[in-house]
């Protein structure tokens, strides 16, 4: 386990080699350690792997010692490494292309909890903006979802804390190593969050809290989450980075509107008037738009699974997944079928137009 280990963070430590990548690598050669194993001539043929990438995986021997370090690292701290395409790593994050080949985790949070929900805003909220949060929050206290923010000031932090206060789980994704908190402020919050959830991250120790990481930071709570919701945001903020990146990956983007002309507004309101968000009020609106609700009544009806006449080849393997499961979401399709989610959208976009498939709030599939 310690030597495929040391050879997954190497793989990460390669320069040229980022996470699509090392992805690609992966594929064709089997493990981290065949990787570094390879002949150039063979590397080369991989796609996506051309000449230079191939000389700089042939040549990144060293960066195994650096490897070593943070394996010691992990062990001394009880960190938790997911490596990419392991039974543990979210399965939320394999059909995001960019994903990162391997994560740090310290925490005692499920990554593959029922409902995750992102809740990402402003680092200075307003009156209202904290009172949104914390009413949004509260909301959530029966639903047994996972809270997951940034640990960064504002609306983040908040959400983190009052999580916590209604016995909710909460992960915080951070920019930097697991060898540090930041901002400094936020470490006894942290700490209890080790308790009752935990801290992710894709960097590893040693590494600053520098501002090229949060941007690459927002792509994983954008792919963790199944639903994100902006609370406040300027016309250019952060958060806006992620609610772009979770609508790139199918993600259900929510937002709580702002008064018209305020400056903290321009950003939600933006993404509602672009039809980038669906506009939610509370909490319960959240919960309906996801279906998440207890007291919605369940049909009673049992469909019928359509023969699989007339089906492509690609159609027939999702329309029968139906066969256990009448109402689907688009993950479990995708992990399901190992098919990549821009494929999976094309199949049942298809199958929704042949009246076999009716689509639900909240990326949920069902027979018609």
């Amino acid at each position: 386990m310690t030597q495929d280990l040391l050879y997954q963070i190497g793989l990460t430590l390669i320069e040229g080699v980022g996470d699509v990548n090392a992805k690609s690598l992966l594929a064709y050669c089997g493990s981290a350690q065949e990787v570094f194993v390879q002949k150039k001539s063979h590397l080369q043929k991989i796609p996506g792997i051309g000449e230079i990438v191939a000389r700089s995986v042939t040549s990144s021997k060293a960066v195994l010692v650096r490897a070593e370090k943070e394996v010691e690292f992990i062990h001394k701290y009880n960190i938790k490494p997911l490596f990419f395409g392991s039974a543990d790593y979210p399965r939320r994050l394999k059909y995001c292309s960019d994903s990162p080949v391997l994560l740090y985790y310290k925490g005692t949070a499920n990554l593959n909890a029922e409902k995750i929900i992102a809740i990402v805003g402003t680092r200075r909220p307003s009156k209202y903006g904290i009172e949104k949060t914390i009413e949004l929050v509260n909301g959530l206290e029966n639903t047994g979802a996972l809270i997951i923010s940034g640990l960064a000031y504002g609306v983040d932090v908040l959400a983190h804390k009052t999580a916590l206060e209604n016995g909710l789980e909460t992960v915080g994704v951070v920019g930097h190593g697991l060898d540090r908190i930041y901002p400094q402020l936020h470490d006894k919050i942290a700490k209890k969050m080790l308790k009752q959830g935990g801290l992710l991250s894709d960097f590893m120790s040693g590494t600053a809290p520098d501002a090229v990481n949060f941007p690459k930071r927002n792509r994983i709570v954008a792919g963790l989450c199944d639903a994100l919701v902006v609370v406040e945001s300027k016309r250019t903020g952060g958060s806006l980075i992620t609610a772009t990146i979770a609508n790139s990956y199918n993600k259900d983007v929510f937002s709580l509107p702002g008064r018209a002309g305020d400056v903290l507004a321009e950003g939600g309101n933006g993404l509602i008037k672009r039809n980038r968000a669906a506009l939610i009020e509370n909490a319960e609106d959240l919960l309906y738009a996801m279906q998440w609700q207890e007291t919605v009544k369940k049909s009673t009806r049992t469909p019928q699974i359509p023969l699989l006449l007339n089906l492509s080849e690609e159609e027939k393997p999702v329309m029968a997944l139906f066969e256990a499961k009448p109402s689907l979401h688009i993950d479990e399709i995708c992990q399901a079928t190992q098919f990549p989610v821009s494929k999976v959208s094309a199949i049942l976009l298809q199958l929704e137009f042949s009246n076999l498939l009716r689509s639900k709030p909240g990326k949920l599939y069902e027979l018609t």
